[in-house]
């Protein structure tokens, strides 16, 4: 069993058993898995309110192998981080002849790779602040000396601000080199950005409306994203009309410059001048009550559960084939 892939075949159901039985994939063993679970849990409940005939599983409980033993029919991918966000799980998936949600293998891994992203998107036009590949503790003299401070050092394949830092003297700038590299075998440096935050949702080619993130300490970290109860979400964003849609066009050339598909989220921060600089792409965002698809979804009308279905919708680019005999 293999899986053809073809954008054209992509359509809109209108009955639940047309899907079949679906596994959402949740949990796993990243340094995600807490809101994993939670995202997970989220979209299970939505798709069973809506009729479909869905099972949560942790495949760091289970081998991928048994959903085919489980007569599973497509998967809905809930996984962040490395090993459900990366390609791996997607090859995999492709292996076993399962059709599955969002972005294929090329796509999930280079979107997974913030310093990749930034050069393939850097290369098709869109901006992003400068930064500093960080190989040893020998290179942090030369991010102080091209970036300056404050900067921010980044872990290039982690998702939800895991294992960033804002480094604003020099002494710090080592210390979180080594937090990053605990996590990461890709680090490296970025200069600080100090204006505002926006992120664009893209579901089925659409573009959601865009949010401005407005956070109390200025940092939009782990804590703040999934565990602060007083951050501000501005949609309208406060754009206008122009500037909107130019945003929409870089976050369309960014999921085309590193091949995501189906659905995703385009971060940004505005400089100084209010022109927006990449910061990295995220092909399985988050589905929380505090995650943001959610938020631009139901801006422009489209309810939890329905953005669940839409979601799991972009599976059916990807169909089961059987192998003709040798």
């Amino acid at each position: 069993m293999k899986l053809s892939h073809d954008r054209t075949r992509m359509r809109r159901i209108t009955e639940a058993r047309e899907f079949g039985k679906v596994a959402v994939l949740y949990g796993g063993a990243s340094t995600e898995r807490e809101v994993s679970l939670a995202s997970g849990a989220a979209v299970l409940a939505a798709l069973k309110r809506r009729g479909i005939d869905a099972t949560g599983v942790d495949p760091r409980d289970e081998e991928l192998s048994g959903l085919v033993r489980r007569g599973f029919d497509r998967v809905f991918i809930v996984l962040h981080g490395p090993g459900g966000e990366d390609g791996s799980l997607q090859g995999a998936l492709e292996l076993l002849g399962l059709p599955y949600t969002g972005s294929g293998v090329m796509g999930s891994a280079l979107g997974m790779d913030k310093l990749r992203t930034k050069r393939l998107a850097a290369a098709v036009g869109v901006a992003t602040a400068d930064s500093v590949v960080l190989r040893t503790v020998g290179d942090c003299a030369i991010a102080l000396e091209r970036l300056g401070l404050p900067m921010i050092v980044k872990p290039a394949t982690q998702g939800s601000s895991v294992g960033m830092t804002k480094v604003t003297k020099a002494e710090e700038l080592e210390p979180a080199y080594r937090a990053a590299a605990a996590l990461d075998d890709s680090v490296f440096a970025e200069k600080w950005i100090t204006g505002a935050e926006y992120t664009v949702a893209v579901l089925h080619r659409r573009v959601l409306p865009a949010i401005r993130i407005e956070v109390p300490n200025g940092f939009y970290d782990y804590e703040a994203k999934y565990k602060r109860n007083d951050n501000k979400y501005h949609i309208p964003a406060g754009l206008s009309a122009q500037a909107e849609a130019h945003m929409a066009s870089l976050a369309l050339a960014t999921f085309d410059a590193v091949g995501a598909e189906g659905w995703g989220r385009v971060d940004f921060m505005a400089d100084q001048t209010g022109r927006p600089l990449l910061l990295e792409i995220n092909t399985v965002p988050g589905m929380t009550d505090h995650s943001l698809v959610p938020k631009a979804a139901a801006a422009a009308g489209i309810d939890f559960e329905e953005l669940c279905w839409q979601v799991l919708e972009t599976s059916f680019v990807r169909e089961a084939v059987k192998e003709s005999a040798r």
